[in-house]
């Protein structure tokens, strides 16, 4: 039981990580120093994308999963939900390259924003 709860809480944290690489830019408008945890995921996310790498949260869920008995992400309200976002079906190397552009062009499109505010504020 403990397993399988912890392996959700991994994918909840994955799913929270996906959300803030890409629109994490958008809290630099509040937070400042944001941008730099920012730079540093939104940047990970990219290269694991568009280089295929495996995200270290995906061995450690599958871990989880197999100590807790699991072969599979069927049940409950995290897997429904958060895994197709999370792993889509039919997700090829092509869409993985197209995905990890469309995060770095959602940054550069934020980031754009959030210069824009902060040369407005100070100008």
């Amino acid at each position: 039981m403990i397993y399988s709860i912890l392996a959700e809480i991994v994918v909840f944290i994955h799913f929270l990580f996906i959300v803030f690489a890409v629109i994490g830019a958008v809290l630099v408008l509040k937070w400042r120093w944001v941008i730099y945890p920012h730079l540093i995921s939104a940047f990970w996310a990219a290269m694991v994308v568009t280089m295929g790498w495996i995200c270290p949260l995906t061995p450690l869920e599958n871990h989880l999963r197999r100590a807790a008995g699991q072969a599979g992400y069927e049940g409950g309200f995290i897997e429904h939900y958060l895994l197709p976002v999370i792993y889509p079906p039919g997700l090829t190397r092509e869409v993985q390259v197209l995905l990890g552009v469309g995060v770095i062009l959602i940054n550069i499109i934020l980031y754009a924003i959030v210069l824009k505010r902060y040369l407005k504020k100070r100008g």
